[in-house]
């Protein structure tokens, strides 16, 4: 055969052979093993290569059809297993390396035409991508660096003319698309191409030109995207590989720059994600592309050997050197302006994109540049600074920025232009192109400050301040062209300002009113970078104590003519943050200073703005009454409401300030307390100013009511103009009067809240109303403080004419004021005792309140920030209801019981609007009535005001009574009859006389009800929902603040609606309930029902119904709404809530009734008889098969019903249980009641437990129950049967033996737990109580067979028995904890079960048994398991030895346990070093072995004699992996290296003397990784939760390492060391560095003087620098307060 086929390489050549047969032939001669050719790989290549190469060289002609066939057969060649397999065997297999230059051309083809290439491009593409696969068949291109760069080029432009074309083109006609096609293909002439063919290096051509409209059918762009990251990581190996790095500088530079910086943008700009989108590109991999073209620009353009000619290019000595013709060196002489030429070239990309490549680039080469260059070590430091510094110099020019002073290096070479090109402009105009001109700056800057090339001294003393000056131009700059629109121009004065305060200090006024005070912009971003930049101006200037000098030119800005009527609030909530922090550092003396300088700008600029109306007035009257004086009146009212908006913002300043500073005490100096009352009297004056200044204008405008000469009338039109002049100078007129009214009361409360402050704190201070009534009772002419509130309450201080427009923040500084008068009058014990007092402060209180202004209902929710300059109209009910709840303890005495039930309806209203509309759109940080509300009922001050907390209930009482009157009523009751006939409003439910016969007419209703089952009020879907929200308000409300009268009437009412209420679809079969509306109601009401079961007043409800009858009555109601197909559409969930909510009824009920001794017998033997009568027990045992034969719907609707009996007798029994053994009575009443609940259960569990077969339908009710209910259920029976045999033991005769009346049923239930608990994937519920029950099981085992067994002499059959379970137990969980469908999560759930169970197998344990258990756990902790991936069976005896070392044990067994120990220990070291080695394993094995570690060390205190068995544990800690992990694995792996940290300092402190080294070593490695992964992040971090966490654990830590400084005492400064080690390489998120802060400060106690020395000196320069800021911070805040505790320390 192998003959027939030997003359196909003749065939192949042979021109007779048409092309068609000659591909199939090549096919055949591929895959046919029986094609014998010599070489066959090598010829079939050669020759499909060589026919290609003619075919373009139009040597050879064949059809279109054959060229693709070609291709494609050369793209399978390339891709096959076999080429692979043969070059990976070492066989020498190689293309013509004309190949690289035909693809090259193809590609150039493909970037021309586009789709009317000739070959599909996704098939050129694939066969670059199988010939770069392989190191032998790539190096057609890698052997020679030019192919691979113009490949690299080549891919770049078709690759970026991908990703533009998306945003190109439209979904046009296939007509239009023709025509586009010609019209471009005729444009693009010979003379067009003939550059991209013969010269490669030139730029690559303009992108807008290569892209076609048309839509691309054959490429596949992802595919485009995978052969680019091929190609540049080939291109990367190739550019490591050559050894003259000026050679690849010019290449990059000449060809690749443009083409890969343009690229880089496309892949990181937002502009073009819908291309990724369209292109199917993923993230991963564009973040793969931009990771390797850094990786070329970085190392082509700034190689370590380049230095030299960066230095001669940029430093100022070396210009003149630099200056050599072209003959004087090979290496590229000026590399900067080569880059610079380059990217301010024109046509490598569109007009438009051209500036936004231009400046992203700059910032990314100035990045490449300080990584290569910007460090050195000694004194070439500073020269790697300024080498920087002066790159940055050529940079900031590049961005066309107008620079008003620019640096030696800069004017001695300016940035070279092309010829032929325009010269940059001068300015930028456009706001977009300002806006990316300063985010580039911006980079730039925070670039050269993370860097830290700005040394100021070094800067000063030997350059000359060149760095300053450079920085003084750019501020100069931005304060010359403010762009107060765009944040970056925010950020970049930050980052000056950062740099050095001196750079912005010559302009501080400037950017004081461009930045802050006149900044217009209220964008959200805006915003905030102006917010930063204000609080970095206060932050600076607090450090150097000079914040007088920024507070002096702030007020010189405020008091200058306003640009607009409107400016910006000048303190924002964090400006006012900020303040606050700053002038707590700031000393007392300069905090006064600027409340001078705040006051004498009131007093030297605004008032008299304010008071030139009087010598105007005079001019006006001589001038008479025509427009001109008209016109010079509205002027001074301008003028005038120009002055009051000034002093409205000095004021608010000055409040913020007052508000912020240090108080007063008795500790004070005496200047301080000095300069402080005379700043309170000069405030005073200042105040009495403008309240006279507005007394006088209420005067004159009375004056001005007299009648006036009227003048001529010329016209109506006039008369018109001239009313409407008149009414917006009357407006001008009275809005100046109110912002001046608004800053003199602002003025006026903070100098009385701050001046009574000062008063109380401090003896030396005398108070401004002490200082005048001396005065005054000089003169007899005292103005007390009553005096005050009247002059508030009867609106003297506010004029006539505003009182009835009077703004919303001077109604708020009214009431603030005369709350400050209220506290005043109640610290004045002799003027509280006067009569007068009381009426008065009533009157004040209900001026406070304003229940009219309470009363009204506002569009919407508002919303107030805090700040008491922000209240408008739109925020005022939250300011005011702020106010009035804050104080309530103050002004509750003293309101009526109308104002009281106002402020609850007000309460309750609220939070019944924030459940219906959730809180939704409400800013971070801001306050709402309904959010202050929800903060009031949840604190513990309303149950401090009985008044207050009454009218809140009574208010929920009212509305539930409301839902209940306009609910259906089928059957008419007595209680809703007493409803009706009352009409209850408000309040009066419980106050009305007639208090006792409602509750008794509720009584009788529910007896009633709980008789006949039958519901007389019917719900809708929309009244159950609002008794929901009204049930949500009272979960909120402490029961022990209710009296008698609220609790009994609110809980009446609520079982009332329990009993006696339903859902409108229950009564309708057609019309089904919608799922678990109605079991979720129930829910909420027995929840609520049982909360205040535990209020102290609750036998108040025990005095007018019996417990036995509530507990009667809400079991049958439940069963009335099982029995009529209530809950047929509950979900398993919520019928489970149900269930439970019952059961905590009836529990907690029964609880109240035992505790209390409350008619014990009569009320359990009430409810005992009810749940054990024959009705119930009947149907019980034949509910299903009654279901079914009745032919209801759902035959599971009874057994539900079964289900809530069981869970009432389980619930009553274990009330019962939990209480036996508190005296001999009652243990015998309880006993008889158990042998009767127990025996009702019996029956009950087994009919459930057997199938009823009823026309050939099997129900299983057990299912439907569900199994781990049944096996709760059994569990509690045995529960009860046992404790009742542990009360009767004391009376049982001495030949009788204990017996189990339903062992049977325990025994089944046993074996069927032990067959089915780890066979399978079980429930989680159902493994819980399985091993719930098997404890208690095992417990009755051992109780009755083993005493009934000795006693008949047949020990050693009963303790067969007895080993059989125990063996069969331990099995069975052993096989549980090994189970693959058991998660993490579930083991942990299922431990306290597990423990419970091994607590009971070795309380009585003998020793064999306890072997065998020893025995199971030496099995399990087997190393080969570990390694053969069967990780579940050791975890399965990790698990087991960490449990059983918390159980209390024999003696023989606890010795046995302890004293194998250290072998477990050693045992457990070794499967944490091995587990470390594989990542996956962390949370499931490796935490848990350290856990168990853990609790061996706690608990082995004492035990464990040997210290090196607890030392091994520190070297597991050290392999615990902590990096690379999702923050829930590393919390779990911090915690547990935490916890054993921990044991080893409570528990074996002695260990500590000889470990500490070992011991810091680990934690060293906690506190490593809390830095690393608390780092401050860009994006947004969700789960700082976690982080935060550990850091307090670190604190903790730091804080026990101090406590136990014996051990620690020489390795202080060590630890010091370590920690500012770590804390230079990252920037911290602030609340892990404040607890990491507070950590290390402890270790800094323990340092000696001696430490503190040896730290100085010895730490690396950076690494001292933030030491020196520690060890500064610590000695200003810590060590000060420490001293100052020490001083009252024994």
């Amino acid at each position: 055969m192998a003959a027939i086929y030997s003359g196909i390489h003749l065939k192949l050549k042979s021109p007779q052979t048409s092309w068609e047969d000659k591909l199939k032939l090549a096919r055949f001669a591929w895959i046919s093993p029986q094609c014998l050719l010599p070489n066959k790989e090598q010829v079939l290549l050669d020759w499909c290569t060589h026919a290609l190469t003619g075919r373009y060289n139009q040597k050879v002609e064949f059809s279109q059809n054959v060229l693709e066939g070609l291709w494609c057969y050369l793209d399978d060649l390339l891709h096959s297993r076999k080429l692979h397999s043969l070059l990976k065997q070492g066989k020498t297999i190689s293309l013509r390396l004309n190949m690289a230059q035909l693809l090259l051309d193809r590609l150039q083809e493909c970037a021309r035409v586009g789709s009317k290439s000739l070959v599909c491009v996704s098939t050129i593409l694939s066969v670059c991508q199988g010939l770069l696969s392989s190191p032998a068949l790539s190096s057609v291109f890698t052997t020679k660096y030019e192919l691979t760069a113009d490949l690299l080029a080549k891919l770049c432009s078709l690759a970026c003319r991908e990703l533009q074309q998306p945003l190109l083109t439209e979904p046009l006609m296939t007509e239009s698309v023709t025509c586009q096609d010609e019209v471009m293909t005729s444009d693009l002439d010979s003379t067009q191409i003939e550059p991209i063919i013969e010269s490669p290096s030139d730029q690559p051509e303009l992108v807008a030109n290569k892209s076609s409209p048309k839509p691309k059918e054959n490429l596949r762009a992802a595919n485009l995207f995978e052969v680019l990251l091929q190609v540049l990581s080939c291109y990367l190996s190739v550019q490591r590989q050559q050894a003259n790095p000026n050679r690849v500088f010019t290449m990059v530079t000449n060809q690749l720059i443009q083409p890969l910086v343009l690229l880089r943008h496309m892949l990181t700009s937002g502009e073009f994600a819908p291309s990724h989108t369209h292109l199917r590109l993923r993230h991963q991999l564009s973040r793969d592309i931009r990771l390797k073209i850094d990786s070329i620009l970085h190392l082509a353009l700034f190689p370590s050997e380049h230095l030299t000619y960066y230095k001669e290019e940029l430093l100022p000595s070396k210009v003149d050197s630099g200056k050599r013709g072209p003959a004087g060196a090979k290496g590229p002489l000026k590399p900067v302006s080569v880059i610079l030429s380059k990217l301010s070239a024109q046509g490598y990309c569109e007009v438009h994109l051209h500036y936004t490549v231009k400046s992203n680039t700059l910032s990314l080469l100035f990045k490449f540049f300080l990584e290569s260059y910007g460090k050195g070590r000694g004194e070439s430091e500073e020269v790697h600074r300024m080498l920087c510094f002066y790159f940055l110099t050529r940079l900031v020019p590049a961005l066309d920025v107008c620079l008003d002073e620019l640096s030696p290096a800069k004017a001695d070479q300016p940035v070279s232009v092309p010829p032929g090109q325009k010269s940059p402009p001068a300015s930028l105009c456009s706001p977009e192109s300002w806006s990316l001109a300063l985010l580039a700056v911006e980079s730039l800057l925070s670039q050269a400050l993370s860097a830290d090339i700005y040394n100021v001294a070094a800067d000063r003393i030997r350059h000359g301040e060149v760095q300053l000056k450079l920085y003084r131009a750019l501020g100069q700059m931005l304060i010359n062209h403010a762009q107060p629109s765009i944040p970056a121009w925010y950020r970049c004065l930050k980052v000056l300002l950062s740099l050095n305060h001196l750079i912005l200090e010559p302009d501080l006024d400037q950017l004081s009113s461009s930045a802050w005070v006149n900044s217009e912009c209220m964008e959200a971003r805006v915003q905030r970078a102006r917010q930063l930049l204000a609080c970095s101006l206060l932050q600076t200037y607090t450090k150097l104590r000079q914040l007088p000098r920024l507070f002096s030119e702030l007020l010189s800005v405020i008091c200058q003519p306003a640009l607009d009527n409107l400016r910006p609030p000048l303190l924002s909530e964090g400006v006012s943050a900020t303040l606050r922090t700053c002038l707590l550092d700031t000393p007392p003396s300069q905090g006064l200073e600027i409340c001078s300088l705040v006051l004498e700008s009131i007093r030297r600029c605004i008032l008299p703005d304010l008071l030139m109306e009087e010598w105007e007035a005079e001019k006006m009257e001589i001038d008479g009454g025509d427009n001109k004086g008209e016109n010079k009146e509205m002027k001074v009212d301008q003028e005038r409401e120009d002055a009051s908006r000034k002093l409205f913002s000095l004021s608010q300043l000055l409040h913020g300030v007052l508000f912020s500073l240090k108080t007063l005490d008795s500790a004070s100096p005496l200047p301080i307390v000095r300069q402080s009352q005379g700043l309170m009297e000069e405030m005073q004056q200042v105040v009495k100013e403008l309240l006279l200044l507005l007394l006088t204008e209420k005067k004159a405008v009375k004056a001005n009511i007299s009648p006036a000469p009227r003048t001529p009338r010329k016209g109506k039109k006039n008369l018109d103009h001239n009313e409407s002049e008149k009414v917006s100078e009357s407006k001008i007129g009275a809005l100046w009067e109110q912002k001046t009214q608004e800053a003199a009361l602002l003025l006026r409360y903070t100098l009385v809240e701050v001046d009574t402050l000062f008063n109380i704190h401090c003896s030396k201070y005398t108070s401004l109303d002490s200082a005048q009534t001396a005065a005054a009772s000089k003169t007899e002419d005292c103005a007390s403080v009553p005096t005050c509130i009247e002059s508030l309450l009867s609106g003297e201080i506010v004029p006539a004419r505003l009182q009835p427009s009077c703004s919303p923040m001077s109604c708020l500084l009214l009431k603030l004021l005369t709350l400050q008068q209220m506290k005043k009058v109640l610290l004045d014990t002799p003027l509280l005792s006067e009569p007068s007092t009381a009426a008065l402060l009533n009157r004040a209180a209900h001026f406070i309140l304003s229940k009219s202004e309470m009363e009204v209902s506002p569009d919407g929710e508002q919303v107030w920030d805090g700040q008491i300059a922000s209240v408008n109209a739109s925020s005022y009910l939250v300011a005011h209801w702020y106010i009035v709840t804050s104080n309530l303890p103050l002004i509750a005495p003293y309101l009526s019981g109308e104002d009281v039930g106002c402020i609850a309806d007000v309460l309750v209203s609220s939070l019944l609007s924030s459940q219906t509309d959730g809180g939704k759109d409400r800013p971070a940080g801001c306050l709402t009535v309904s959010l202050i509300s929800s903060q009031l009922l949840q604190s513990a001050v309303l149950a401090e005001l009985p008044s207050l907390f009454s009218a809140t209930v009574c208010s929920l009482t009212q509305r539930i009574v409301c839902v209940l009157k306009a609910a259906h009523v089928p059957n008419v009751s007595p209680t809703l009859l007493k409803f009706q006939e009352k009409g209850i409003g408000a309040y009066t439910l419980e106050r009305d006389a007639g208090q006792l016969p409602l509750s008794t007419t509720i009584v009788e209703d529910i007896l009633a009800s709980s008789k006949t089952g039958e519901m007389s009020v019917l719900l809708t879907h929309t009244q159950s929902k609002e008794l929901v929200n009204l049930l949500q308000i009272l979960t909120d409300l402490n029961p022990d603040g209710m009296n008698s009268e609220d609790l009994s009437s609110i809980f009446l009412l609520l079982f009332f609606t329990l009993t006696s209420t339903s859902s409108q679809s229950d009564q309708k079969a057609t019309d089904p309930p919608e799922s678990g509306d109605d079991a979720r109601f129930l829910v909420k009401l027995l929840r609520i029902l049982t909360c205040l079961l535990e209020g102290r007043n609750f036998q108040s409800v025990l005095k007018l119904i019996h417990a036995g009858t509530l507990l009667q009555a809400s079991v049958s109601s439940l069963i009335w709404h099982s029995n009529n197909g209530g809950f047929q559409a509950t979900s398993s969930s919520d019928w489970l809530d149900l269930i439970k909510a019952v059961q905590g009824f009836i529990r907690s009920l029964v609880q109240l009734i035992i505790i209390r001794n409350s008619s014990v017998r009569l009320n359990l033997e009430q409810f005992a008889c009810y749940l054990t009568s024959k009705e119930m027990a009947s149907m019980q045992i034949v509910a299903p098969s009654l279901a079914v034969v009745s032919g209801k719907p759902d035959p599971g609707a009874s057994v539900l019903s079964v289900h809530l009996l069981l869970a009432s007798l389980t619930s009553f029994s274990q009330a019962m249980t939990s209480n036996l053994g508190r005296s001999k009575p009652m243990d015998q009443t309880l006993t008889q009641m158990l042998t009767r609940t127990t025996a009702a259960l019996g029956p009950a569990v087994e009919s459930v437990l057997k199938p009823q077969t009823v026309s050939q339908s099997v129900i299983q009710p057990a299912s439907v129950l569900g199994q781990a209910f049944v096996v709760e259920v059994v569990t509690v029976m045995l529960h009860c049967e046992l404790s009742s045999l542990s009360v009767e033991d004391e009376n049982r005769p001495n030949d009788t033996h204990p017996t189990l009346s339903h062992m049977t049923l325990y025994q089944g239930c046993c074996q069927q737990i032990l067959k089915e608990m780890s066979c399978a994937h079980r429930p989680l519920d159902f493994l819980v109580s399985s091993l719930q029950f098997l404890s208690a099981f095992y417990k009755a085992v051992e109780k009755t067979r083993g005493e009934r067994e000795e006693e008949h002499g047949e020990e050693k059959k009963g303790r067969k028995e007895l080993d059989e379970l125990y063996v069969q137990i331990l099995q069975n969980v052993h096989r549980l904890l090994t189970a693959s469908w058991l998660s993490a999560n579930d083991v942990c759930e299922l431990e306290p079960a597990v423990q419970e169970l091994l607590r009971h197998l070795v309380e009585k344990s003998t020793t064999g048994r306890f072997n065998l258990l020893l025995l199971l756990i030496r099995e399990g902790l087997d190393t080969g398991k570990l390694r053969a991936g069967s990780y579940r069976e050791v975890l399965s005896a990790v698990i087991i030895i960490k449990l059983l070392s918390c159980c209390r044990l024999p003696e023989l067994c606890s010795k046995a346990l302890w004293l194998i120990a250290p072998q477990v220990i050693s045992a457990m070291v070794f499967l944490v070093k091995s587990s470390t080695q594989d990542v996956s394993l962390t949370l499931s094995f490796t935490v848990p072995t350290v856990m168990s570690m853990t609790s061996l060390l706690r608990q082995g205190e004492g035990l464990i004699t040997n210290p090196h068995h607890v030392i091994l544990v520190l070297g597991a800690l050290q392999s615990m992996p902590l990096d690379h992990l999702t923050p829930s694995v590393y919390q779990s792996a911090f915690l547990a290296v935490h916890e054993a940290l921990f044991a080893f300092i409570q528990c074996h402190p002695q260990v500590m003397l000889n470990a500490a080294p070992s011991f810091l070593n680990v934690f060293y490695r906690l506190v490593a990784s809390i830095m690393q992964e608390g780092r401050q992040r860009g994006d947004s971090d969700t789960d700082s939760d976690v982080y935060l966490q550990c850091s307090r654990l670190i604190e903790r830590m730091y804080s026990h390492i101090a406590a136990t400084a014996e051990s620690f005492t020489t390795l202080s400064a060590f630890m010091v060391a370590q920690y500012v080690t770590e804390l230079q390489k990252v920037t911290l998120r602030p609340d892990v560095k404040l607890h990491l802060t507070e950590g290390i400060y402890r270790i800094l106690d323990l340092c000696t003087e001696q430490d503190i020395k040896f730290l100085t000196a010895g730490l690396q320069m950076g690494v001292r620098e933030v030491f020196n800021e520690l060890y500064s911070s610590y000695t200003h805040y810590h060590k000060a307060q420490r001293q100052g505790e020490d001083k009252y320390t024994v």
